[in-house]
């Protein structure tokens, strides 16, 4: 009798100490459970956060020059990566393979990428290929680029004479945003975005300059609170359509000017323009948006150059009356929007606010 109840109080003491262990180990659970799912989540969130470069001249960021922070980015990237470029003449050549990138300036005017290049002489030792011929490149399957606050210059006319293409920009890709930008170059094609199947480019605030078709997208581009300037007989804007009847390009409250004489626009292929909001200097000709003589290629759709309450200093030209209403589904102006244009699969203004408010707060700053 004695040893059973030996056992008896043995065994409630063992079990007294399993549930002291147990509820030792519970309280420690709780407390170190959430510590670890806290620190799991964080990780996360850092990593989900979008990642910040510096490039500087001088050594004081963590690169010297742009393509280095471009290359630094990881293949496959798919977090939205800021390179602030600090103020600087930086004469480099880029090349924009990664996807989610955001170039950045300090200053638009003091930011600036610089490189001579002429589209023959370097289509002449790269087998005929456009693949490096302008300053910066975007890559065909590059997608979400933005470039803001910064200025982008060809001077290959400057330095040798010929006003022949010279790309400031040039590319495939898709979601390719212009933010408060100065783009120019010496001769045609300053900004040539070329994905024709599928590429979508929105721009606002932006100055662009160079010689004939200057600004000459391929697919869906909005344009809006721009200034161009031309300084060629032949032609300003163009756009290649041809792809898709729906593709186009909208530019609204932005202004024209140029040299005497200098015609609004053309286009090979296939394309539907909008104006909306427009004004032109007095030294636009009195000559329609047109066709080039072109052997290759005829507008299938027909003339779609729609405008819509567009001025011109000194006077207006009958082609370019409100005619909003003879476009396809007979439109109103304020239906003409980027997501409007880009037919509901892109909305940009979201990424453009956040970029514009980057701006601001380094300007209040200094």
């Amino acid at each position: 009798m004695k040893d059973a109840q030996k056992n008896m109080t043995a065994h409630i003491a063992m079990s007294c100490r399993t549930i002291s262990l147990l509820t030792y180990v519970s309280k420690i659970s709780q407390m170190v459970i959430p510590f670890v799912l806290s620190f799991i989540a964080c990780t996360f969130v850092a990593m989900a956060q979008r990642q910040e470069l510096i490039v500087a001249k001088d050594g004081s960021g963590d690169y010297r020059t742009i393509q280095e922070a471009i290359d630094a980015i990881p293949e496959n990237n798919a977090t939205m990566v800021f390179i602030n470029i600090r103020k600087g003449l930086y004469e480099e050549k880029l090349f924009l393979t990664k996807s989610n990138v955001c170039l950045l300036g300090e200053d638009r005017d003091s930011t600036r990428i610089v490189y001579a290049q002429l589209r023959e002489e370097w289509n002449r030792v790269h087998a005929g290929k456009d693949w490096g011929a302008a300053v910066v490149n975007i890559d065909s399957l590059a997608s979400d680029i933005t470039i803001a606050n910064l200025t982008i210059y060809n001077n290959y006319g400057s330095l040798y004479g010929s006003v022949n293409h010279q790309f400031a920009i040039r590319g495939g890709g898709t979601r390719i945003i212009l933010l408060n930008c100065t783009v120019k170059a010496d001769g045609g094609d300053t900004v040539s975005l070329w994905n024709r199947q599928s590429g979508m480019y929105y721009h606002a605030n932006c100055w662009f300059e160079g010689w004939v078709d200057f600004v000459c997208p391929r697919g869906w581009c909005f344009i809006t609170d721009s200034r161009f300037y031309g300084h060629n007989l032949s032609a300003s804007i163009w756009h290649d359509g041809s792809t898709d009847r729906n593709q186009k390009l909208v530019i609204r409250s932005s202004y024209f000017d140029g040299v005497p004489g200098f015609p609004l626009g053309r286009h090979h292929r296939d394309g539907a323009i909008y104006l909306l909001d427009c004004r032109f200097s007095k030294n636009m000709a009195d000559k329609p948006i047109y066709y080039p003589v072109n052997p290759n290629s005829i507008w299938h759709w027909g003339d779609r150059h729609y405008f819509y309450n567009c001025h011109r200093d000194g006077g207006d030209y009958e082609w370019f009356c409100d005619n909003l209403d003879k476009a396809e589904g007979r439109l109103v102006a304020s239906q003409i929007t980027p997501q409007w244009t880009f037919g509901g699969r892109w909305d940009p203004e979201p990424l453009a606010a956040e970029v514009l408010k980057r701006i601001g707060a380094s300007r209040s700053m200094k």
